[in-house]
């Protein structure tokens, strides 16, 4: 359907490397290459690699890369401690391997307004930033900061261990403060799942359980924030663990039949809003999205 086309295209940066699945170098880029020739490609966003490790990626994504720049690989770059290091080697990799593969975005951690100034005025005009922000008294100030130096913000909804998932209060507190201040932002870490649930945290055998939250309802909760809804409201929606109540049609999509966000305004937090999650896992949204009959 358009609606589930529009809500999701793009939406999963592939993070196979980082925990809980920890992959090697080689299974990573397998797997990343098989989902950009599947059936639900539309769905895939960039490979996520760290900047240490950038040389080892490139000897082994070479041999599944043309050098047509219609069928790029994107890459997002997690940034090391040193910012100025990894902005060099986005360079000097582009430079290497472009328009094969580019690396077109880089993640960093905003501890401060200064760091994100310096970062702004440092960072290459073909290179987006997303800032990953802490959920403290400073955020209201360095999203603020994101948008009066026109960066973006990153916030960490999840990890390996059920302390490590931000409240529902804070993540709503996050998002209506990047769409009062114009600010995109990705999300990553914990949204394995399109809808709220209580699971295994790894894929371990005794591994901790926790409630994580989905991606449906982060997505949708973005698009009633944009849309000025009070907080009550988002918190319940952010907290419905029932699959039921969200229904997809050509055009719309609904939650609970009475609270409607139509095609313009799916484009707009999409736009405007969520631009992507960081899951470790491809196959598990498309695999639930399937069950749900959304796919």
């Amino acid at each position: 359907m358009a609606s589930v086309k529009t809500l999701l295209e793009g939406a999963v940066d592939y993070a196979g490397l980082f925990p809980p699945a920890a992959l090697s170098m080689p299974e990573a880029i397998i797997n990343y290459a098989t989902y950009r020739n599947s059936n639900y490609n539309w769905m895939l966003g960039r490979f996520v690699v760290q900047a240490a490790r950038l040389d080892e990626f490139s000897q082994i994504a070479g041999d599944f890369v043309s050098r047509d720049a219609a069928n790029a690989w994107q890459v997002s770059v997690i940034a090391s401690d040193d910012l100025y290091d990894t902005i060099k080697r986005i360079q000097e990799f582009n430079a290497a391997y472009g328009p094969g593969i580019i690396c077109d975005t880089v993640e960093i951690k905003g501890l401060n307004a200064g760091l994100i100034e310096n970062a702004a005025n440092s960072m290459p005009g073909d290179v987006t930033a997303y800032f990953e922000l802490d959920l403290d008294e400073n955020l209201g100030d360095l999203i603020s900061t994101l948008s009066l130096t026109g960066q973006r913000a990153k916030i960490r909804t999840g990890g390996l261990t059920p302390e490590s998932f931000p409240s529902t209060h804070d993540i709503i507190r996050f998002v209506r403060a990047c769409m009062a201040a114009d600010v995109p932002f990705k999300a990553t870490a914990g949204l394995h799942h399109p809808i709220r649930c209580f699971k295994p945290l790894t894929y371990e055998s005794d591994a901790p359980s926790g409630t994580m939250h989905g991606f449906l309802n982060l997505f949708l909760m973005t698009g009633f924030a944009r849309e000025g809804y009070r907080p009550a409201l988002l918190e319940e929606l952010m907290e419905d663990e029932f699959e039921e109540v969200f229904k997809f049609e050509e055009q719309a999509i609904k939650w609970r039949d009475e609270f409607v966000l139509q095609t313009r305004q799916i484009e707009l937090l999409r736009e405007k809003g969520i631009q992507s999650f960081g899951s470790c896992s491809f196959d598990e949204p498309v695999s639930e999205l399937q069950a749900l009959g959304v796919l």
